[in-house]
Formats: C-alpha cells, sequence, structure tokens
C-alpha cells in the first residue's frame, strides 16, 4: 500500500470526537508512516493547551496558528496526519492538504456527543446546548468536510481497527481516480 501512496501524506479531517487521532495512528503504523497530531504539534509549539490558546488567542488566532503549522507539516512525506476538526474552515489550508490524500472521518452527531460528553477540553463544547452546537458546526463543516478524497462513515460499532482497514481498502480506487483525471 505505501508503494502505491509513493510517500504521499494522508489528512484526516472530520468533527472532533470521530477517531482521527487513534485511527491515524493505526493507519500509520500499517503504511510504515510517522503520524503527527495537529493538535499535539500545537500544543507543544506554543507550551498551552488548545483550551488555553481559544481563551488567549480566540478561535481566529488558533486558526492561524493552526495554518502555520499545517503548512510546515505538509512539506514533509510519508506521515499520517490527524488535523483538528475546524481546520477545513480557512480556504488556505486546502491548498496544504491537498498535498497528500484527505481522508474525511464522518460519524452521526449521536455518537459524537455521546463519545465527548464527558470531555472538558474542548473549547468549543463550553456551550450551554454543546449537543446542539455540535450539530451547528457538523451542518456549517459538512460542505467543506465533504471536498475530501474519501468519506469514510463512522458508525457506532465500527472499532478503530476496521475504520483503518476500510481506509486502507479503498485507497487504491482513489489513487486510481486521482491517476486517470
Amino acid at each position: 500500500m505505501s508503494n502505491l501512496l509513493k510517500g504521499v501524506n494522508l489528512y484526516l479531517i472530520g468533527m472532533m470526537g470521530v477517531g482521527k487521532t487513534t485511527v491515524g495512528r493505526l493507519l500509520a503504523k500499517e503504511l510504515g508512516y510517522g503520524f503527527l497530531d495537529t493538535d499535539n504539534v500545537i500544543a507543544q509549539l506554543t507550551g498551552k493547551s488548545i483550551n488555553q490558546l481559544f481563551a488567549q488567542e480566540g478561535e481566529a488566532g488558533f486558526r492561524q496558528i493552526e495554518s502555520d503549522v499545517l503548512s510546515q507539516v505538509c512539506a514533509i512525506t510519508k506521515l499520517t496526519i490527524s488535523t483538528g476538526g475546524g481546520i477545513v474552515l480557512r480556504r488556505e489550508n486546502w491548498g496544504y492538504l491537498h498535498h497528500g490524500l484527505i481522508v474525511w472521518l464522518d460519524a452521526p452527531v449521536e455518537l459524537i456527543y455521546s463519545r465527548l460528553a464527558e470531555d472538558t477540553t474542548r473549547p468549543l463544547l463550553q456551550d450551554a446546548d454543546p449537543k446542539g452546537k455540535l450539530r451547528s458546526l457538523l451542518e456549517q463543516r459538512t460542505p467543506l468536510y465533504s471536498q475530501a478524497d474519501l468519506h469514510i462513515t463512522v458508525q457506532e460499532a465500527d472499532t478503530p481497527e476496521d475504520i483503518a482497514k476500510r481506509i486502507l481498502e479503498t485507497i487504491p480506487s482513489v489513487l486510481k481516480t486521482q491517476v486517470s483525471d
């Protein structure tokens, strides 16, 4: 499979809580790739948590840091990269993402909410109605996520291994399509 990819990076996009980091690590291992989580890179570079950055810089400031990190990461090859859920909001980021193969992990709001209900580290969910906020974010971002090369629907019964396997099985058909375009 990694021969077929020829070192092209895999970018995992989608809402918070869909499993991008967990699945990304599995894919990296399977492909013999390195793994990066852009949120972790941002936290390491700034010495601050994502929550702290949102509080101090605002969402716009955080998104700029996120774009800067993505611009540097896309210059490296043979990586599986888990991105923040809102990385698709900035047009410039699509230029970086298109350096690789973009995989959208898509899960229903109910599943995302059940996974994140106890998670207090998500700044965009510090809301009186977190499920409503998730629904609103997903509605806003779906047209952007749908520009991905690969759309993988995540169901409650799916294990991270199932999802990684489905991605690996689907990649060849996407690569053939891209070559013939």
